[in-house]
């Protein structure tokens, strides 16, 4: 993978300086390893970590808010005074005061087993906010994380998808809503607030220490194909998502774009790499199964969600790889890493089942992955509601 070249901002005065840039969502997960790769990265003179919590970065400015207080337009404006830091108990080098010139929002919540209200009310919630404050503390650029699961998953989608392609995907899976909902954000924030930039990346299926609908689907017994179906599989390691927003970041690429491996895995290729036969379904059966699991509350996953195993929604990537970006790791890499991940764990109709449970369900060999979820949970939750 190309490097980016160090980014600059022109100052009043003519020279130039290195970017300041604010990460929220800093303390776990891909803001970490972001903010982490920034504090090693060229032309970055220094990094904003924010969270509800401390993380493990040395040598960020840590501060600790709910990234929906609009009280964030004073942070990214100057950037809290030593102080503040100190009380919060912050590690890291000293605050320098400066606006921040670049902010990457990653505090989401796409955990499959949140309750789907609070989850939307702080993606939704915080990204308002963020953009708002942005605008108001003169941020030149705001970069978005959504998923290439906004394209929609449909029989007729072109293989790959381009990234200017129409948003069809409907709100019926799983934090595709709030995806969804974000991405109207950024088309409306700078016809709002002239002179912000907005960039949004859209992964492919993401693997690397993440828990998601898609990544459940290789944890069942058998791999769910629904007759008739044509899945084409790309993933995304969070390796290759870090390095494509370090990308963004030094303004290399702006626009919405797409970030995925190279091409894709057919159905076939998948279950003969992961050596996980398939159980063939009837689309009204598979889908039958879903919904009913889905209603009773015995599974996170909605119907929605067997729309991204069925059909197409690979991209191409063409903008991140104009401005020379490129992946490290190919398909077949990543689900190998992916099938390690998920070694010991048991998923059936996209609920995790523990080990009495696996036990108990996965004894029923023979019926399809979606009826033995129904037969398995659905007669335990009528045996519940006898009691």
């Amino acid at each position: 993978m190309s490097s980016p070249e160090p980014a600059v901002r022109a100052t009043r005065n003519g020279p130039t300086t290195p970017l300041t840039v604010a990460v929220t969502g800093a303390a776990s997960g891909l803001g970490a390893l972001l903010t982490e790769r920034l504090l090693d990265s060229a032309g970055i003179r220094r990094v904003l970590a924010l969270d509800e919590r401390l993380g493990e970065a040395r040598g960020a400015e840590w501060h600790t808010l709910d990234i929906r207080d609009p009280a964030i337009a004073d942070l990214l404006r100057t950037s809290g005074a030593a102080r503040d830091a100190e009380a919060d108990g912050a590690r890291g080098t000293e605050p320098t005061e400066g606006p921040v010139d670049v902010l990457v929002h990653l505090a989401l919540d796409l955990d499959v087993e949140s309750d789907p209200a609070a989850r939307t009310a702080l993606n939704v919630r915080g990204t308002q906010t963020v953009l708002t404050a942005a605008a108001a503390a003169g941020v030149r650029r705001v970069v978005l994380c959504t998923s290439a699961m906004v394209y929609g998953a449909l029989p007729d989608n072109d293989v790959p998808l381009a990234e200017d392609a129409e948003l069809r995907a409907t709100e019926d899976a799983t934090c595709v809503g709030d995806l969804l909902e974000i991405e109207r954000l950024a088309q409306r924030a700078p016809r709002a607030h002239p002179g912000l930039n907005v960039t949004v990346l859209r992964p492919a299926v993401l693997v690397g220490g993440v828990d998601t609908a898609l990544t459940r689907y290789f944890e069942s017994p058998r791999l769910l194909v629904v007759a008739g179906s044509r899945p084409r599989w790309q993933f995304c390691h969070v390796e290759d998502l870090v390095s494509a927003l370090e990308f963004a970041v030094h303004e290399k690429v702006d626009g919405e774009l797409a970030v995925g491996c190279d091409g894709w895995l057919e159905q076939e290729e998948v279950e003969e790499l992961s050596g996980i036969r398939r159980m063939e379904l009837p689309s009204s059966v598979a889908l039958g199964a879903a919904t009913r699991l889905h209603r009773l509350g015995l599974t996170p996953s909605p119907a929605g969600d067997l729309a991204f195993t069925m059909h197409p929604w690979v991209v191409s990537g063409s903008r991140l790889y104009e401005a020379g970006w490129r992946p490290s790791w190919s398909n077949e890499e990543v689900l190998a890493e992916l099938l390690a991940e998920v070694a010991g764990r048991h998923t059936v109709a996209g609920r995790r089942l523990g080990r009495k449970d696996a036990a108990t369900t996965l004894g029923a060999a023979g019926a399809t992955v979606a009826l033995v979820g129904t037969a398995a949970l659905v007669r335990r939750a009528r045996r519940a509601r006898r009691r």
